[in-house]
């Protein structure tokens, strides 16, 4: 039983949802604590004001394998974002705001619908600005039946009030580690603080959540996934990010080595951003992992290692 619907009955659900929506005035969802009157229409960094704004939503087949199974990952893309990566590879939806304001009902409706069609879970993608929007529209689908598991698909930047919020709620959560340097952080995204940021935040989902737990199929029920997207010229301090996991985490977290950057956005700007990453560069990220102790890399990984070797 996914963990949210232990929350309906006593009113617990509805009761996060409230306290998660007077953090939107003034606005301290996420560390950069805006403090704009979001609920009166004003918007801060992520240029949202109390309506959560979604560019698609649908089966997803290419996330990693334990949220796949058969049926597909549940994705709902949400636009903008608390991050501002000038490489981003989804640039319309988190640049741009391609996507259309939902009332709560309809987001709602989105899950049940996703949940209709065999997904194995809701995989919420870019879900740190919106975080009330999607508990008070969990709260219909949940009433309505909703019961698949949930996923926090987030870049890591994410306060502790508001992950705390969400314990007993979401029962996967699948962070990025983007950076181990703070300055390259800024450079690139434009968050301050954003290593020290997304330790926190890890440990705190790793305390809710656990490692990554499968069922008989292999689908995951609960746990944590990281995510780490190699980028050129070592600019993402890999290594580093590697050990700290396997230490201060877990040797047995499920940690995506992505192989897939490609210059997207304003990279061409910033160099070496402006070039995809080299078969060394990947090869190098496997071995540090596999050094720090890191023993459960997504299976894609090894298919990775296969086309650049």
């Amino acid at each position: 039983m996914a963990a949210y619907r232990q929350l309906i009955e006593s009113g617990e659900l509805k009761k996060r949802a409230e306290m998660a929506r007077r953090l939107l005035s003034p606005c301290r969802l996420c560390p950069r604590a805006c403090e704009v009157d979001r609920l009166s229409g004003e918007v801060g960094f992520c240029r949202t004001a109390d309506r959560a704004i979604v560019a698609s939503f649908g089966p997803h087949f290419g996330e990693e394998e334990p949220l796949v199974g058969q049926g597909g990952s549940g994705t709902i893309f949400f636009s903008w974002c608390n991050l501002g990566c000038v490489f981003c590879q989804n640039w319309e939806i988190s640049h741009l705001g391609e996507g259309e304001p939902v009332e709560a009902e309809e987001l709602a409706e989105m899950m049940l619908t996703l949940e209709a069609r065999g997904c194995h879970n809701i995989n919420f993608v870019t879900p740190s600005h919106v975080v009330p929007m999607i508990l008070e529209a969990l709260l219909i689908a949940a009433q309505r039946g909703l019961s698949v598991p949930l996923v926090y698909n987030t870049g890591g930047y994410d306060s502790l009030e508001t992950l705390k919020l969400l314990e007993g709620i979401f029962d996967i959560y699948m962070p990025d580690f983007k950076y181990w340097d703070e300055k390259i952080a800024l450079k690139y995204s434009l968050a301050p603080g954003y290593p020290q940021v997304a330790r926190k935040a890890i440990k705190e989902m790793h305390r809710q959540v656990g490692d990554l737990i499968l069922d008989h199929r292999g689908i995951a029920v609960k746990g944590l996934i990281i995510r780490h997207l190699v980028l050129p010229g070592g600019l993402a301090g890999s290594k580093k990010i590697f050990q700290w996991i396997a230490q201060e985490i877990s040797p047995n977290t499920y940690v995506n080595i992505m192989d897939q950057y490609r210059p997207c956005g304003e990279a061409y700007r910033y160099p070496p951003l402006d070039r995809r990453i080299t078969s060394q560069e990947y090869l190098e990220a496997i071995r540090a992992a596999e050094e720090a102790g890191l023993r459960r890399l997504d299976s894609r990984v090894r298919a990775r290692l296969a086309y650049w070797l």
